[in-house]
């Protein structure tokens, strides 16, 4: 996989989006937790700059310091992924592919990242969760033998990886990596698929009245796997990040949203945004050291 190193420009300044999808952009912030409900958000940037009119999502924290996103410029057939180094104020072409690569996530050896890839087989277009080094030496691999049809996913452990399946309905697995193994969780939930602090998985579940729960499952328990719900989700929303302390973040709108079960009784508004002209948040990522990085369009 060929690297390409350029600089690209943190705007600080409003940018106007346009609305038309699928484009989006990726803005950061640094946040500072002043008391349960009291967050300031400080040292904007608009990190898609050298793509401003085109697709860019999916951000993911590998460190303090390096975001992963999935872009399609305007001249690819294909988005792909690239490493943003904040520090150095830099972008990197991770993949070069005619397939399309979303949702990059490092894995739990730390030597490996994930990516869903977008294949095309003769006339068949194919879902499937790959691997690839960190050091990008060799192309990559399936990270199953069979399985396919993973639109997201979280990694449990080394061996086990949480798998939103793309059927009718679609459904929340746990998958074995080892035998392809599925152990059917819920269905009809959302895309946002988190492991929580204390090693529980939380998702969202979605319902035909269209009043989502965000939901709590243990996985210690194997002949117990009951989600609990933890909290109505923000109206119309399935996307979520958590903070080091556990408690969760959603957008709605221009405004972000805090909830922490053990010290809140309902959604904590926590920021408006709409003065860099984010009016319509979903996607979000949080770094250990709380920069927090947001999708918007």
């Amino acid at each position: 996989m060929p690297k390409y190193m350029v600089s690209f420009v943190m705007l600080l300044s409003v940018f106007t989006l346009r609305a038309q999808l699928p484009q989006s952009n990726i803005y950061l912030f640094d946040v500072k937790q002043v008391s349960d409900s009291l967050f300031e958000f400080t040292h904007p940037q608009f990190l898609t700059g050298f793509n401003p009119n085109g697709y860019n999502n999916q951000p993911a924290f590998f460190s303090n310091d390096e975001l992963y996103i999935s872009a399609q410029l305007p001249a690819m057939q294909q988005p792909e992924l690239y490493l943003l180094n904040l520090k150095e104020k830099t972008k990197l072409r991770v993949t070069e592919t005619q397939e399309g690569e979303f949702s990059a996530m490092r894995m739990p050896d730390y030597y490996n990242f994930s990516a869903i890839r977008q294949e095309y087989i003769n006339r068949d277009t194919v879902i499937r969760l790959w691997q690839f080094p960190l050091d990008r030496l060799t192309n990559g691999k399936p990270v199953f033998k069979y399985l396919q049809g993973i639109g997201y996913y979280t990694w449990v452990n080394s061996k086990e990886v949480a798998v939103f399946v793309l059927d009718n309905p679609n459904y929340l697995a746990l998958a074995n990596v080892d035998t392809d193994e599925l152990l059917p969780l819920a269905t009809n939930v959302g895309r946002c698929i988190k492991k929580l602090p204390n090693g529980n998985l939380t998702f969202v579940q979605k319902n035909e009245q269209g009043i989502w729960q965000i939901m709590e499952l243990s996985l210690y328990r194997r002949t117990n796997l009951t989600p609990q719900p933890i909290i109505t989700s923000l109206v119309g929303a399935e996307d979520f990040a958590l903070l080091p302390d556990g408690s969760y973040i959603m957008g709605k709108g221009s405004k972000l949203y805090k909830f922490n079960r053990f010290r809140d009784e309902d959604w904590v508004e926590i920021a408006d945004l709409r003065f860099y002209n984010i009016t319509n948040i979903f996607r979000l990522a949080i770094s250990p050291d709380m920069k927090i990085a947001i999708v918007a369009n």
